[in-house]
């Protein structure tokens, strides 16, 4: 299994270590130029804080990267992002890039989007690597089939089993105990969620090819608080109004994806000659690799949300 020990600031460590019960956060990269091969989902990022703080604080598990806007960023995971605000989040990225800050910027970050994450208090805190080099800017990668890796899984692993978190719970699994180092699944939180769902549709509306990214909403088909996953395959990509319609029935799209809509519109608002326009519409695939809508979760909803 291969880790990757990313470099961090204490600000946006000492953050997010203050939140209870977070899922996800965001690990983001000021750039926005560079995409992140290092992991493939399930495997371990750490965090290392700068210099002269030359310690291991905590980690991750890998899910997913992406270039984002920070508008996005803000709006999937707002202070998961390690920010107290989109102002001081701004603030931050013109700093790291040596420009004026901007109020109004919508700069493209590298977005690391890392799930169950742990924060070591101080006592626990692991040294860095003894290759770890001082002109290391970025992160460096390790792999636990070789000594350096495999140490380092160790002193994490000994850490964790001291902490509440060394339980943490693996996809739909048992509850994940360290010890041999192994590629889990762990499970999705609604920012990463949103993001992977943006991303599988080309952050383009699924019925309207509609692109404005502050009107994309990722809609679940089974709501998360009735049994759905924040899974791409329980998800759709639609402009904020069709969202709203699909949740509450009015819409719905049936297992072969085409958009139906519901006569209630009509009946009840005496309108609705645009949506009515898009009935029968084929709505558009996810992109390769991303997996297409679950036809049971749609039969889903067209038999017990959809008001036909």
């Amino acid at each position: 299994m291969k880790i990757f020990v990313g470099v961090t600031d204490f600000d946006w460590f000492t953050l997010l270590a203050s939140m209870r019960e977070i899922d996800e956060v965001n690990f983001w990269q000021p750039s926005g130029s560079a995409t992140f091969r290092a992991l493939g989902p399930g495997e371990l990022f750490l965090f290392k804080l700068h210099a002269p703080r030359n310690f291991i604080v905590g980690g991750g598990f890998f899910a997913y990267m992406s270039l984002l806007p920070v508008s996005l960023a803000w709006a999937a995971f707002a202070t998961k992002n390690g920010a107290s605000s989109l102002v001081e989040m701004r603030r931050r990225i013109a700093r790291y890039r040596r420009e004026p800050a901007s109020p109004f910027q919508d700069y493209t970050i590298g977005c690391v989007l890392l799930e169950q994450p742990f924060f070591l208090p101080e006592s626990l805190w692991i040294p860095a690597p003894a290759d770890w080099a001082p002109n290391i800017v970025r992160g460096k990668g390790y792999d636990t089939r070789e000594e350096s890796g495999a140490a380092l899984w160790q002193a994490v692993s000994e850490r964790l089993a001291l902490l509440p978190s060394s339980r943490l719970v693996v996809g739909d699994a048992a509850p994940l105990r360290f010890g041999p180092p192994t590629l889990v699944r762990p499970r999705l939180g609604q920012g990463t969620f949103r993001i992977l769902v943006t991303d599988a549709y080309g952050r383009r509306c699924a019925v309207t090819r509609e692109r404005t990214l502050p009107v994309l909403q990722a809609a679940h088909i089974r709501p998360y608080g009735q049994g759905g996953g924040h899974d791409v395959r329980n998800g759709l990509l639609l402009r904020s109004d069709l969202h709203l319609l699909f949740d509450d029935g009015y819409v719905t799209v049936t297992p072969d994806l085409r958009l139906e809509v519901s006569r209630r519109i009509r009946e009840e608002f005496e309108n609705g000659r645009d949506y009515y326009a898009l009935h029968g519409r084929e709505i558009a695939r996810p992109l390769p690799p991303f997996e297409p809508p679950d036809p049971e979760l749609l039969r889903w909803h067209a038999e017990t949300v959809y008001r036909g």
